[in-house]
């Protein structure tokens, strides 16, 4: 394409970290090559801290299909009415494309653009494609996948599936050409606990009685950051402090590249975002998967890097103090096997991923819109 060239495209996502960052990473690339991005999402979504402060965005209707008969009615007539305003959008906008990254708010901005005739592309960032994904995977143009194989991919589709990998933030991908932090046998040994943008109660529960049953001399080492929800933060607070181990606590961590990049090991969930970063950056980590994750994507999720060495993975049911410790210890009492892990973790890693992507964008057959590069971007909007 001309560098003299810029085009408009339309990012459509669910409210969630899974969806808003690889979308984030693509509006990024995006506006890097000289392209005008709007983000459709819902009202979690278009407010997620720190993504699309320079992106336009908006907000449009779009129901859960739940509930019975009389949700399913509700969500259908939501549906329709994103629908209708996502063409209102299109009609001055005009996108050469809309990309959807799963999540019901995606499927308005999607059926729309099926009705307007406008390429499409999906990106699916679980080793199984999601529903709304696997929806509209029939209709869309291209689809872009993280993990090979991907599950509940219908073999009839492969012809258009790209393996591109989970794009990450920039200061994610940055952490490639740092080294794994120096570990000492007699060193601090530095763990992050989170459990994604939701936080994870179980990792609240068991993590600190774990760490607590290590041998006093590894125990002493360590130093702690753990993500915990609201609601528990107080008790986790607590149970450190009972067992002498320095740890920080927060609901939220707005420097997660940083605190990857100091991290020796990583307790967390198995969630798209989470293995694309800890493979990005090269970081062992325990994973536990959520068990209630549909189509038990997160345990999917956690097969490459396991079985490559990077992570050990526990079963939530399994997930104890006990076990916790025993890993803990297998993992962490020899620096070389640690680092060595590291490396395996990174093997996983796909650092072109928002290129890779950003190229297939690009190759969707569309109409060019003619605007300078580097043109200001339109002040946000919201479709109330």
């Amino acid at each position: 394409m001309n560098v003299n060239q810029s085009r408009h495209y339309v990012l459509a996502a669910g409210g969630t970290g899974g969806h808003m960052v690889p979308a984030a990473a693509l509006a990024a690339e995006l506006t890097k090559r000289g392209h005008r991005v709007a983000l459709v999402s819902d009202a979690r979504g278009v407010r997620f801290p720190g993504l699309f402060e320079e992106i336009q965005t908006h907000v449009l209707p779009a129901g859960r299909f739940s509930g019975g008969p009389l949700g399913w009615a509700k969500a259908t007539r939501e549906m329709w009415r994103g629908r209708a305003m996502a063409r209102e959008l299109y009609r001055t906008f005009k996108p050469a494309a809309v990309i959807g990254f799963g999540g019901y708010p995606a499927l308005p901005a999607l059926l729309a653009a099926f009705a307007d005739k406008i390429p499409t592309a999906v990106h699916e960032q679980n080793a199984v494609l999601g529903r709304v994904n696997r929806f509209v995977a029939g209709r869309v143009d291209a689809i872009a996948t993280s993990s090979e194989p991907t599950e509940r991919l219908a073999p009839k589709l492969l012809g258009k599936t790209h393996l591109v990998g989970n794009p990450v933030r920039e200061a994610v991908l940055a952490l490639r050409a740092r080294p794994y932090p120096l570990l000492e046998e007699d060193g601090i040994f530095r763990v992050l606990v989170t459990g994604g943008s939701q936080g994870a109660s179980i990792l609240s529960q068991v993590v600190p009685d774990g760490l607590a049953m290590l041998p006093v001399t590894f125990r002493r080492r360590l130093q702690v950051t753990h993500q915990a929800r609201i609601e528990d933060i107080d008790a986790v607070r607590a149970k450190y402090a009972e067992h002498h181990i320095p740890a920080e606590l927060a609901t939220y961590l707005p420097d997660m590249p940083e605190q990857l990049a100091w991290a020796h090991l990583v307790i967390a969930r198995a969630g798209a975002s989470t293995i694309s970063e800890l493979t990005a950056a090269g970081r062992p980590a325990i994973l536990v998967p959520l068990p209630s994750a549909t189509d038990d994507h997160q345990t999917v999720n956690a097969r490459e890097i396991t079985k490559a060495g990077g992570a050990r993975t526990i079963a939530q049911g399994d997930f104890t103090a006990v076990e916790l410790a025993k890993q803990m210890q297998k993992l962490g009492l020899d620096p070389a096997a640690l680092q060595n892990a590291a490396g395996r973790a990174r093997s996983c890693g796909r650092p072109n991923a928002a290129s890779d992507l950003a190229d297939l964008v690009e190759s969707l057959d569309a109409p060019v819109s003619r605007i300078p590069v580097g043109a200001p971007s339109k002040p946000k909007a919201q479709f109330a």
